[in-house]
Order: C-alpha cells, then structure tokens, then sequence
C-alpha cells in the first residue's frame, strides 16, 4: 500500500511545515549552508533550492516505481493527481504558496502526472504490440 503513495507529496508537506511555521520571513531564501569552492568562491545553496532538488530526487524515484509493474501503480497514478490538484489549489489561494519555489514544486507534481500517464500508455501499447506479434 505504501507503493501506492506519490513520493512528490513529501515536498509539499516539507513546503507547508517550513512555510507556516516561519511564515514571518521568506524562509526559501535563507541561506542553508556555504561551501568554499576551489576557485575561492562559495556557493551558498538557499532552503528553498535545497527542497527542489528534494522534490527532484522525489520525482526520479518515482519515475522508475512507475516503470516497474506494480499492483498499487493505478492507485498511485491517481494519488499523484490528487497532489497535484492540492499544489493547484494552494497556489491559488494560500499566501504562503505564492512563491517561486512552490510554483517549481507544483510543476515538478505535474511531470510525475505526466510521466505516470505515459509510461502507462507506453507499457500498455508495447504488451499490445506484443500480443500481436509484431517486433519491438
């Protein structure tokens, strides 16, 4: 059953948890660590990059789970565009949403629909080529 739940819903709790509990400040811009580069620079990734990437990592995992056949993948498929249509919601009508890092967020929810939806089609049109033996 814990297939079934979209990974891409961990960086929308992690959005909401930081962004109502330091809703004062824009907590997405605070610096999260800086790390001196060879070159004497630093690179000082922000709360609100380091989520994204989160997200990014999220929405690989999920990726590959939907390419490996599973019985929860169509409960996941539409778990996936539940999240997405609470990023929607949110955007547009919480404060707290109205930022450029949500806004990323939400579109990274939108590729998991996309690509849950795709695989899918694609999985199914390969086995329908198979069955009537046509090369792949």
């Amino acid at each position: 059953m814990m297939h079934a739940v979209p990974l891409t819903v961990l960086p929308l709790i992690a959005y909401n948890l930081i962004g109502y509990s330091l809703s004062g400040a824009d907590p997405w811009a605070t610096e999260f660590l800086a790390v001196p580069m060879p070159s004497g620079a630093h690179w000082s990734p922000r709360l609100g990059d380091i989520l994204v990437v989160f997200a990014i990592a999220m929405v690989c995992v999920e990726v590959v789970r939907a390419a490996a056949p599973s019985p929860g993948a169509a409960l996941n498929r539409i778990l996936s565009t539940v999240v997405l249509i609470v990023y929607v919601a949110e955007f547009l009508a919480a404060d707290v949403a109205a930022h450029s890092v949500f806004f990323i967020l939400m579109a990274i929810a939108l590729i998991d629909v996309v690509a849950g939806y795709t695989i899918r089609r694609a999985r199914r049109e390969a086995a329908a080529d198979r069955d009537a033996g046509e090369p792949l």
